[in-house]
């Protein structure tokens, strides 16, 4: 197959890419000179351009686009987001219809269902909110909306949806955690006993391998390792893969919100781009339960997580030791 990626100079999407290459031609959006360099060095074919300006001729004879890309923030303005995430999905998938793009598959999130609840042995039929404070899951939210409404005889869409991904290569949750570990800025909400789903990298790059033939035309499937965890126990456990212990430091959830919340506000009155300190939406997602039942994709992709919690965790300790 001829696959096109965007996002695959991030975690998610280089690790889909090096794996797909094995067996396929892969092509990938490039926004930068830095990722044209990462992009080469991972021996990928690049497309300088953004999400809205992709030249058409560039998709040609693509067989399947997977779309990684997004504005994940969690600070930005309402222009980011809906430019990052919804706008330029809009406009990736008018041009891959216009090219003749068999299947588009496109990187969900169950961030796309938050308001702020707890969302306990969810599955796909669990309803949008109607609204929610949260730009990144209204963004997502509409993007996926856009992705589902796409799909027609000729024009396959598929979302995945991950939660929490997770394992070797992280450039995105580990790093976060270790800066906020050695700026002492780490702390649990309620104390971590928050249940969650989580995906390993490995498992999700099997779940769109899967997702390249597989699965209903027009269908959302949620990704996850089929073992819930704790938070505090999954966090501690991978941290202690890179040799870092975590404080005991607990607050509870609803102090930690509204504190987040009067600190946003203080960074939007004063027009401050940089990323505050404590912000909503990594709070309150990290302090409510979220665990997810997988049966949709098992049935209709055939998914089976290819790697233990367990496993993804020595992978991660090895790779920390190699280094």
């Amino acid at each position: 197959m001829r696959i096109f990626i965007t996002g695959a100079s991030g975690f998610v999407g280089g690790a889909i890419a090096r794996q797909l290459k094995k067996d396929h031609t892969i092509k990938a959006l490039s926004r930068s000179v830095e990722s044209d360099a990462k992009l080469k060095a991972q021996g990928l074919e690049s497309v300088r351009g953004s999400l809205g300006s992709i030249p058409k001729e560039s998709l040609k004879d693509i067989d399947v686009i997977i779309h990684c890309a997004a504005f994940v923030g969690p600070w930005g303005t309402r222009k980011d987001f809906w430019e990052g995430n919804v706008d330029g999905t809009s406009q990736l998938l008018e041009v891959a219809k216009q090219a003749g793009v068999k299947r588009f598959i496109h990187m969900g999130t169950e961030a796309a269902l938050f308001f702020g609840q707890d969302m306990v042995q969810i599955d796909e039929t669990y309803p949008y909110p109607r609204s929610s404070p949260y730009l990144y899951s209204e963004t997502k939210a509409e993007a996926e909306r856009r992705v589902v409404a796409a799909n027609s005889s000729g024009f396959e869409t598929i979302v995945l949806r991950p939660r929490l991904v997770w394992g070797p290569g992280d450039t995105s949750v580990l790093p976060e955690l270790k800066k906020m570990v050695s700026q002492g800025r780490f702390m649990w909400i309620n104390h971590g006993k928050a249940k969650t789903s989580v995906t390993c990298i490995t498992n999700l790059v099997h779940a769109t391998e899967l997702a390249l033939t597989k699965g209903n035309p027009g269908s959302i499937y949620f990704i996850t390792d089929d073992e819930d965890q704790t938070i505090r126990g999954f966090l501690t456990d991978m941290l202690g893969t890179q040799g870092i212990a975590l404080p005991s430091a607990s607050v509870p959830s609803f102090v930690a919100s509204f504190l987040a919340y009067i600190v946003e506000g203080i960074w939007r009155i004063l027009g401050i781009r940089k990323e505050p300190p404590m912000m909503r939406f990594p709070v309150d997602i990290m302090g409510r339960e979220c665990t997810i039942r997988i049966d949709r994709a098992k049935k209709e992709l055939g998914y089976k997580p290819l790697v233990t919690v367990a496993q993804g965790l020595e992978s991660m300790r090895k790779e920390a030791t190699s280094r």
